[in-house]
């Protein structure tokens, strides 16, 4: 099941168990539980802290992962391989008494949890966002008794993943009821559990020098160069990493052949964390007033001050605004194809959107699903040429140019979408399973209303050092005017906003 670079890299991961681990496998005669039991066998032979015994579990083919005399809860269903092999790995390692590398104050909130929490996660292997789910759930089973987690593999258990109508991973279940659906961190799973920060955290802290709002690459890059200096820095993020969190490859980041946008995030946060910064993560910025210093106030109600604001919180998939989008969003209408096309697959879908994204999100989705229908409002693609070629060398995809959505439909679920041929007005209906959304994006900067310039389009104003219109209030990346929306340029809009900021301290 492992190649030779692979295992003797897990060699490595497994010379850090601290304990025995006792893997409790309950396997059929079928192809998935073979594979997985030959997986199973081979970590056997690599370390001799791995025991191995056959059981019936709640579902088959799966394996639970335990300490010795004692049950931790944490059992994959299908295997953890792909994106999870990770999961899978921190699992061990956290079982077997491995401290896992996490803030003492999680770990605390964590073990303080009341109650009983049986959580069920519903991943695909090429989701990029799902091990951050997986891995944080694992994470919580090890440090509370009361606490249980299973990683459930859609393709693994197509049957119950149609019989419980789940149409986007991860999707998450607790105690049989819905929890939660998307990319969620230990910190936002233990808030939405009732066991995060509130305002009284923050109603000791002294004045910023530089206060930047928004943890994507252009706000730690801000963070970082403003922290270099040596002055007082902090930064609120509402999810440390921001858009590339969703990002499943990258491969224009100069230097850096490819990367994934998770582990890109981490490292970011990671850099971040070396130097003096004030991190305030999963905290969403409501309104901006400008008095002698700058104000932030939090939706949580705090009030934070600084001398000096960068402004740094990115974009957001745009939205079609037809009918039908919003009703059935993860039960069909869907925005990550590398996250949730594998529940498509053997199914018809549409692709809105000719440009980048859209072109490559229908190639992708044409290895998976049946059919897959193209939806452009412009008369030509806008897709780089090499794409094209690539999308119309395949004979399962279809392309519709100068169309315009109208809606879509469906009754509990998605069954399909309507459009109006621009040019001769015709209304025309395709019937489908699923449809992708892949529109661009929007800055998001709602909630500073007319506190600083902004184009019609929402962008923030900022000129050649990222200042605004207001003295004292910077901005940079995604949610400004900049001519072009690129991780690179982010990064070096950040560098620039956090130097003239330090300039504008030092001349005020």
């Amino acid at each position: 099941m492992l190649d030779a670079d692979i295992k003797a890299q897990l060699a490595q991961y497994l010379e850090l168990m601290e304990g025995d681990v006792l893997l409790k496998v309950s396997a059929g005669e079928d192809k998935v539980s073979r594979e997985m039991t030959s997986l199973v066998d081979e970590l056997a032979t690599m370390s001799s802290r791995i025991k191995v015994e056959m059981v019936d579990l709640e579902r088959t083919p799966s394996f639970s992962v335990n300490r010795i005399g004692e049950d931790t809860g944490v059992v994959f269903a299908g295997i953890p391989l792909g994106h999870e092999f990770t999961s899978f790995v921190l699992a061990l390692l956290q079982v077997s008494g491995r401290a896992p590398k996490v803030d003492e104050k999680v770990i605390a909130q964590a073990k303080n949890l009341e109650g009983t929490y049986r959580f069920e996660s519903y991943i695909s292997l090429s989701c990029q966002n799902c091990p951050e789910v997986v891995q944080a759930l694992n994470l919580m089973s090890v440090l509370n008794p009361n606490i249980t987690h299973t990683m459930i593999d859609g393709a693994a258990f197509k049957d119950e993943v149609e019989s419980k109508n789940i149409m986007a991973v991860p999707t998450v279940l607790l105690n049989g009821e819905s929890f939660s659906s998307g990319r969620m961190t230990v910190e936002e799973i233990l808030a939405k559990l009732g066991s995060g920060p509130d305002a009284s955290e923050f109603a000791d802290k002294d004045p910023y020098d530089v206060l930047v709002i928004g943890g994507g690459p252009a706000g730690a890059s801000a963070a970082i160069y403003a922290a270099r200096k040596g002055i007082r820095t902090g930064i609120v993020a509402d999810r440390f990493g921001g858009q590339i969190l969703d990002t499943a490859s990258i491969e224009n980041f100069i230097s850096v052949k490819h990367t994934e946008g998770p582990k890109l995030a981490s490292s970011l946060e990671e850099h971040v964390k070396e130097y003096n910064v004030d991190v305030m993560n999963l905290q969403r910025a409501k309104r901006l007033e400008k008095k002698d210093l700058v104000e932030i106030e939090l939706e949580n109600g705090a009030v934070l001050k600084s001398k000096t604001v960068i402004l740094s919180t990115g974009a957001r998939w745009r939205n079609v605004g037809v009918p039908g989008e919003a009703e059935f969003k993860n039960k069909g209408v869907a925005y990550c194809p590398h996250c949730d096309g594998p529940l498509f697959a053997g199914k018809d879908v549409a692709v809105i959107g000719g440009g980048n994204s859209g072109i490559e999100a229908a190639i992708d989705l044409a290895g998976i699903v049946n059919h897959v229908t193209v939806l452009e409002f412009m008369p030509e693609l806008k897709a780089d040429s090499v794409l094209q070629e690539r999308l119309y060398s395949l004979s399962n995809v279809t392309v519709h140019k100068n169309v315009q959505t109208k809606e879509i439909t469906g009754t509990d679920n998605v069954n399909g979408i309507t459009y109006i041929e621009r040019e001769t007005g015709e209304e025309k209906h395709v019937e489908l399973a699923g449809v992708f959304v892949q529109i661009g994006l929007v800055p998001s900067t709602e909630w500073l209303g007319d506190a600083v310039e902004r184009t019609k389009f929402g962008e923030i104003v900022v000129d050649k050092r990222g200042a605004t219109n207001v003295p004292g209030v910077f901005a940079a990346g995604d949610c400004t005017d900049s001519a072009y929306k690129q991780i690179i340029i982010s990064m070096g809009s950040g560098a620039t906003a956090a130097l003239g900021a330090f300039d504008y301290l030092v001349r005020n």
